[in-house]
């Protein structure tokens, strides 16, 4: 294939030398003359290991070249990647001139150049919020190209997942790849592009593949700012915070693996509500400053009254609801600060009418805290309980399933069902 890559920062330039490394005709544009330069000798304009042997090899088989415009190299090309720089702007939000900037070229060289018998498949691999390509490129390229945009172009969004020091071997051994689409469909020239690479292929809508960029690099910061929390904590009190971190990566079944990172219910029982207040109490004694670690029992508190909402707007005055799963977790009694305890509490106090099927819960059973918390925040709990046959044959003007306890019944009347588990 004939590739054009827009940006040769870190991003543009590892991807050209690896991918002219596989045998690809490679064009990389950028304004900066000094890159250019740099590229056309041979020389890798950033620091990075391996890359400038890349890129070396790349020009003197021919197979990398690089210009300050973008000229005719579209005329030929299968593929153009997008990779210039998104930047903070004074808000905070990306600073998007620079997309514009290149979508815009490569929109006005299409509308000039030669005659395609397939489209250009363009990707961006700049990080962008989702609804970019949407609202903001595909309208530049419209604005040039008119009728005959969905001919001469077909737009994907490719995030990129590297690492500096290691970008060469994450580019060719990534944990996964994410090809974003108008129908969520496979690209046939990104699948020829990924060909040689082993990792799962993620095909999905635009605006999925756009937010999957903010979702790791966000999740990479927390963990840096967590980590380091506990370690400050640790060390004020003279414990060695490298042997509590070993403890705690050796569990990759729930620590370092999927567990408790899918979107759902919030989090309650007896053991984390409980143990986080107790550690931002250590942490403010010691001074350790903690704000990660303090604002944990808050976002909690919005995820509880978020969940509330969405049910209350599939609500009419005086509705008539089945909770389904009262636990915090399905198969056991524990209430004690379960979030669909504090859900039935304000439906309830919003004179909504509350069925709850939960057959692990007994009103007669409730024993020490479990029972103070539960005739606390509910004092009519044995009245809203009902078993599997006044829930599957009663009407109801919403079903809510908070947990896997919602898959025993069988409800006959239902008008709307919302799944809180998976936040469907």
């Amino acid at each position: 294939m004939k590739v054009v890559i827009f940006g040769l920062g870190y991003v543009g330039c590892t991807a050209a030398a690896c991918i002219a490394s596989e045998g690809h005709q490679v064009v990389g544009v950028d304004v900066s003359e000094a890159k250019v330069a740099d590229i056309q000798a041979g020389v890798c304009p950033i620091e990075e290991p391996g890359l400038g042997d890349l890129i070396a090899q790349a020009r003197k088989d021919g197979l990398l070249s690089a210009q300050q415009s973008v000229g005719d190299s579209l005329n030929d090309a299968d593929l153009a990647i997008v990779c210039v720089g998104t930047p903070s702007g004074s808000d905070g939000a990306h600073d998007m001139r620079y997309i514009f900037g290149v979508t815009n070229d490569i929109a006005k060289a299409l509308a000039s150049g030669a005659e395609r018998k397939s489209p250009l498949t363009i990707a961006y691999r700049s990080t962008m919020r989702s609804g970019t390509i949407d609202k903001l490129i595909l309208p530049i390229l419209r604005a040039q190209l008119g009728d005959k945009t969905e001919a001469l172009a077909e737009l994907v969004y490719n995030p990129e997942f590297l690492r500096e020091s290691s970008a060469i071997k994450d580019y060719r051994e990534p944990p996964k790849i994410v090809v974003g689409t108008h129908d969520g469909q496979a690209n046939a020239t990104m699948d020829a592009l990924h060909s040689n690479i082993d990792a799962p292929v993620f095909n999905v809508a635009y605006p999925v593949a756009e937010m999957c960029k903010f979702v790791d690099n966000s999740w990479h910061a927390v963990k840096v700012g967590f980590a380091n929390e506990i370690g400050r904590i640790a060390a004020q009190q003279n414990i060695d915070p490298q042997a509590v971190h070993q403890i705690f990566a050796a569990d990759t079944k729930l620590n370092l693996s999927a567990y408790y990172t899918r979107p759902g219910g919030p989090f309650g029982g007896s053991c984390l509500p409980k143990d986080v207040r107790a550690l931002q109490y250590i942490s403010a004694e010691l001074g350790a400053n903690t704000p990660l670690l303090d604002s944990v029992m808050r976002t909690n508190a919005a995820h509880k009254h978020f969940q509330y909402e969405q049910v209350s707007a599939l609500l009419p005055e005086k509705a008539t609801v089945l909770i389904a799963g009262l636990a915090f977790k399905a198969l056991t009694d524990d209430l004690r600060e379960s979030p669909n305890v504090d859900l039935a509490r304000k439906l309830l106090e919003n004179g909504h009418t509350v069925h709850i099927y939960d057959p692990a819960v007994s009103a007669d059973h409730l024993v020490g805290q479990n029972l103070g918390y539960a005739y606390t925040n509910l004092p009519s709990l044995r009245s809203l309980l009902v078993d599997a046959d006044t829930a599957n044959t009663t009407h109801y003007d919403l079903a809510v399933k908070t947990n896997r306890t919602f898959d025993q019944l069988s409800l006959s009347d239902a008008a709307i069902t919302i799944d809180l588990d998976s936040m469907r």
